[in-house]
């Protein structure tokens, strides 16, 4: 099978689908796209099912020559996208010819691209996901957990659509905005000083260099969490506090278990929009009821067919 041809990985390019659901009590983390509103925008320019495998693209820096004449559909952060020089429009499906290369650039605002196909790429399922798992050795190209590398061959068929198309600009995310990230209060919640809840709240945080995939980590005035925790399985979302009072935020692969109070859960669409802000970057957070969150991710679903 012919595909894209790898010219330059990028710093961090991961083939991602849905995730790696079901093996939670096993100790493996989900996996998928950290930004899922962009990848599943990606896919649904191209006409793709929900969880098609795509390309996550941080930071940007990624080339690629084709080998085979499809559609591509370009999604997330501003990466200065060309095709063998040509400006490309963001947020857009594109066709792409044999011997053609497509450039992404450093990413101008936000963090992740994602780059989809139509028809999807192509890879080895492991565990039922071609998600990549870095840390745990899951998935990608080769299926042993590897990112992107020079060389690599993205596989996918030859594919037509009739024309361009572009997401309308009222559903793209403005990046460089300081976003306010909605909180679902619970699970430990109540064992926290109520003051110490009121101070998550009130003050502005920044992200710290040291998150990755498995964990934003906040930094800013130290909060006190409770005393005394059990281990318990945690999810995507989950804001826990350790001994040192900073929140880290539980991304995509995160653990599967966790002995830090959990003072709530981020709500799912919100990820996203955290997903893409850089290092630095300063956050702020509201409460948000588990009925609303609830409605609006429904809404979510049912537009994106899930």
């Amino acid at each position: 099978m012919s595909g894209l041809r790898v010219l330059r990985p990028g710093p961090l390019s991961l083939l991602q689908d849905g995730g790696r659901h079901g093996w939670q009590h096993l100790g493996v983390s989900p996996a998928g796209p950290l930004d899922r509103q962009a990848a599943a925008w990606a896919n649904r320019l191209l006409d793709n099912p929900w969880g098609t495998p795509l390309l996550e693209i941080t930071l940007g820096h990624v080339e690629l020559e084709s080998e085979v004449e499809t559609w591509l559909a370009l999604t997330g952060a501003d990466v200065a996208a060309s095709l063998d020089g040509r400006p490309l429009p963001p947020w857009s499906r594109f066709a792409i010819g044999v011997g053609q290369r497509l450039e992404l650039g450093y990413a101008r605002s936000g963090l992740r691209a994602y780059l989809a196909v139509a028809g999807g790429f192509r890879a080895t399922a492991v565990l039922g996901s071609v998600s990549t798992q870095v840390r745990e050795g899951l998935g990608g190209v080769h299926g042993g957990g590897e990112p992107l590398r020079a060389g690599d061959l993205l596989a996918c068929r030859a594919a037509g659509l009739p024309r361009g198309l572009g997401v309308p600009w009222r559903y793209r995310p403005d990046y460089r905005a300081t976003p306010l990230l909605r909180v679902i209060t619970g699970g430990d919640a109540g064992r926290f000083d109520e003051r110490q809840l009121q101070a998550f709240f009130a003050r502005t945080w920044q992200l710290s260099p040291q998150s990755d995939r498995m964990g934003a980590r906040l930094l800013g005035e130290a909060l006190q969490p409770p005393r005394g925790q059990w281990s318990q399985g945690v999810a995507r979302g989950a804001i826990q506090v350790p001994a040192d009072g900073l929140p880290i935020i539980l991304q995509a692969d995160h653990q599967t278990m966790g002995g830090y109070p959990v003072l709530g859960w981020l709500h799912p669409l919100d990820l996203d929009r955290l997903a893409q802000c850089a290092p630095r970057h300063l956050l702020r957070f509201t409460p948000v009821s588990l009925a609303d969150a609830q409605a609006e991710l429904r809404v979510f679903y049912r537009f994106f067919g899930h």
